[in-house]
């Protein structure tokens, strides 16, 4: 099983511009809200039309146009056989559950083998007395039950899903995830995940691409995507709390203006760096100065049941770069440009180890927990 895609798309003043292959695996889209995920997955199942370029499943030629030309070739949703879950799941509202999973099977079928296949997957997904119920009368948690029978039921030969847990609250998502979870073990072909959730995407995803404005701006195995990020938007995405720009100072060390100080690092700084990030939860108290010990006020505590964030200022700040507009610039955004984001688990201190507001402490930015990346 193989998918090939280069297509380009512009839409007012957006355009999407993306490039990838995938075998035998699920790769996930990781990205902000609007930045081109749901879009390739539209082109890829034809109800979008791509401006210029490919795209091949499977040694089919989905779509094939030139930039400028008409397509020479252009297959329509039903031909392409593809399963997209959208995030409302778009079931037909005037037909029960049976008969939404037998939409998605083709015509000609024998009635025996399409009953069978139709009540196999009606098991699979726990929707066994609910065959004669409309859409209306489900959860949303059945709801995306239904759709997902839809889509197997259709036998596809590439499956596609955009934020399928958007809409379910914290508890239903964990149960269905065991369903996803297998369902993709079982699967033989390409899966495409559309997420903007880093742990959701690591934990059904293979290999994850970083998109931004309407480019990937990464792809690679998860966990190198996750804990050796190559660009701002990986760094972020990859629930890197703290980043800030960064200007080289020597082999191992980077001034940070927007923080006031200079830091040591384990790895080389390139010479063409621009920013730094750390994980707020690489941050540790320090008992006395050393290297990437600082002075440091928590001036401002929050907590949620099991971690207190802590948003800390460098007492001795040196050279804090001002924007020319700064006088402009949102209040808020000033804050958390100048403060770094620090995270404490409170069930392995006690209490009285809990930075409170308005403490002065000394905390550590280990230099091995530092990421360095130049776009």
């Amino acid at each position: 099983m193989s998918l090939d895609v280069d297509i380009e798309k512009k839409m007012g003043d957006f355009r999407l511009d993306v490039a990838f292959s995938a075998g035998d695996e699920t790769l996930g889209f990781l990205g902000a809200s609007g930045c081109g995920k749901s879009l390739t997955l539209r082109c890829i199942a034809g109800i979008e039309k791509p401006d210029a370029g490919r795209i091949v499943v499977n040694g089919t030629t989905f779509f094939d146009k030139a930039p400028g030309r008409r397509a020479r070739v252009d297959l329509t949703p039903q031909q392409r056989k593809t399963a997209l879950l959208f995030q409302n799941y778009m079931l037909f509202p005037n037909m029960t559950v049976r008969q939404n999973v037998m939409a998605g099977m083709g015509r000609g079928m024998d009635a025996d083998a399409s009953a069978r296949i139709v009540e196999s997957h009606l098991r699979r997904f726990g929707l066994i007395g609910l065959e004669d119920r409309y859409p209306a009368q489900l959860s949303g948690g059945q709801q995306q039950r239904v759709a997902l029978a839809r889509m197997l039921a259709a036998n596809p030969g590439i499956l596609m899903l955009d934020e399928p847990f958007s809409a379910l609250d914290a508890h239903l998502k964990s149960s269905l995830e065991q369903n996803l979870i297998g369902l993709f073990s079982e699967f033989e072909g390409t899966i495409l995940y559309v997420s903007h959730d880093i742990d959701e995407a690591y934990r059904f995803c293979d290999r994850i691409a970083v998109v931004d404005g309407g480019h990937i701006d990464e792809i690679g195995p998860k966990d190198q995507v996750v804990h050796r990020p190559s660009s701002l938007a990986a760094v972020k995405l990859s629930g890197c709390k703290n980043t800030t720009r960064a200007q080289r100072v020597s082999e191992h060390e980077v001034f940070l203006p927007e923080w006031g100080v200079t830091l040591r690092t384990a790895d080389a700084v390139p010479h063409d760096v621009k920013w730094l990030g750390v994980r707020a939860f690489s941050l540790r108290r320090a008992s006395g100065l050393g290297m990437n010990v600082f002075r440091m006020r928590a001036d401002r505590v929050s907590d949620s049941r099991f971690e207190r964030t802590a948003m800390l200022s460098f007492v001795d700040a040196q050279g804090l770069s001002v924007a020319k507009d700064a006088f402009e610039e949102d209040a808020t955004m000033k804050f958390l440009k100048n403060h770094v984001q620090w995270k404490v688990d409170k069930l392995s201190v006690d209490d009285a180890s809990l930075p409170e507001e308005g403490d002065e402490l000394l905390v550590e930015i280990p230099s091995a927990s530092i990421y360095l990346v130049s776009r």
